[in-house]
């Protein structure tokens, strides 16, 4: 017998695993959340936000965004356009061009999902 099953068995009421969160996320919070999951549910979007969060400068022109990728510059500013408007970027033209940052405060609430309290 596993030592879980061990003192599941032995003290009654005595959940089997501990919880991996403190809390349970609101409705609120899951509404406003499951956009970002979905805008970021795409191999080339969530590689895009990864881009350009790291770039030095905090942001990134679709034309230095274009070469990571064996896309078309309209295919790349669909996929900058989604991440936009599920609040993931912000966005400012410059001449003819875009240039795109992240929206700390939406990362902030994609990254809170997955502070856990697993005990060491």
């Amino acid at each position: 017998m596993s030592a879980i099953e061990e003192t599941t068995m032995s003290e009654p009421g005595l959940a089997c695993c501990t919880p991996l969160s403190g809390t349970a996320m609101s409705a609120e919070q899951a509404e406003q959340v499951a956009p970002l999951l979905k805008a970021l549910a795409d191999p080339v979007r969530l590689r895009l936000v990864s881009l350009i969060a790291s770039s030095p400068s905090g942001e990134a022109c679709v034309c230095d965004l274009n070469d990571a990728f064996d896309l078309t510059q309209a295919t790349i500013s669909h996929h900058l356009k989604v991440l936009h408007s599920a609040g993931l970027l912000d966005r400012e033209k410059r001449g003819v061009w875009v240039y795109y940052a992240v929206r700390p405060a939406a990362l902030s609430a994609v990254a809170s999902l997955f502070d856990t309290a697993v005990p060491a």
